[in-house]
């Protein structure tokens, strides 16, 4: 897809800081881009940024958009599942023509996006501003979204395959829905935040056990990061668990991978790179 110079920012899930918008916007303006900030952002709803109905009509709003060249997901927080399959089930016809950027929760929307053909990407979002190093990802982000800047790329990416990245937690809901790409042939990375290492061999046990999963290429784990301490030690390190999963079920462990819930996360276009 093209470089974008128009961002749209919506929140699929929880509403956005808007104390971060005067950043936001500032680091969008040095990038050479117009942000266009749509008010459901702010919108509140119980845990929600606004009901089912409202965060799906403000994401069909800017997917329709003939100025929009970007839609930038503005934060996680649980919500983007409930709405991903009704987005890619009725596309505006300008929605194709747009690149979608987002992480963790946005995961849902990531792949369903990308299995009905609009160009996705795992990466930064206007909220990771409030993060220690926040400017420096959110740089990143707009350097992919308005000059397509490969230094923004995570640096395992190899041209010509095929990569995808997701939340593992994400991904286990993910799994077995209408909402799940192809993964066959896919550089699969996984990163998650705040999860009881017990929580996480049980996303992983259900993740590779999945014969759609089976068929990557290869598996890659990018940072696990605020593991909470459990009562009893869980016994087994998450490199560990993670290979161990990937032998039992016949998937090549491909190593590390430089993504994450923190200010480094780096870029992860969804298709081969340079796609």
């Amino acid at each position: 897809m093209g470089k974008a110079s128009t961002i749209a920012v919506v929140a699929p899930g929880r509403a956005l800081d808007a104390s971060l918008v005067p950043l936001v916007q500032a680091r969008a303006e040095a990038a050479g881009a117009e942000l266009i900030m749509h008010p459901q952002c702010f919108a509140e709803d119980g845990h929600f940024a606004g009901s089912d109905s409202e965060r799906l009509d403000a994401l069909h709003q800017v997917m329709a958009d003939e100025r929009v060249d970007a839609v930038w997901f503005a934060r996680g927080g649980y919500g983007a599942g409930r709405i991903a399959e009704a987005a890619m089930a009725a596309l505006p016809e300008a929605a194709r023509t747009k690149t979608y950027l987002g992480y963790s929760d946005a995961g849902f929307l990531l792949a369903a996006l990308h299995k009905v053909g609009c160009d996705v990407a795992h990466g930064p979002m206007p909220q990771d501003g409030a993060r220690e190093g926040g400017e420096a990802a959110l740089d990143r982000a707009l350097a992919w979204l308005v000059r397509r800047d490969e230094a923004t790329l995570e640096p395992g990416l190899t041209r010509g395959v095929p990569a995808m990245a997701f939340n593992l937690t994400v991904l286990s809901h993910l799994v077995g829905t209408p909402m799940v790409p192809d993964l066959a042939g896919v550089d699969l990375l996984i990163e998650d935040v705040g999860e009881y290492l017990y929580a996480t061999d049980r996303a992983l046990l259900h993740v590779t056990g999945q014969e759609s999963v089976r068929g990557v290429a290869q598996l890659r784990h990018g940072r696990f990061s605020d593991v909470p301490e459990n009562d009893i030690p869980f016994g087994r390190g998450l490199e560990a668990m993670i290979k161990g999963w990937c032998e039992r079920s016949g998937i090549r462990h491909g190593g590390s991978a430089d993504i994450g819930h923190d200010a480094a996360n780096k870029i992860v276009p969804f298709g081969p790179r340079g796609g």
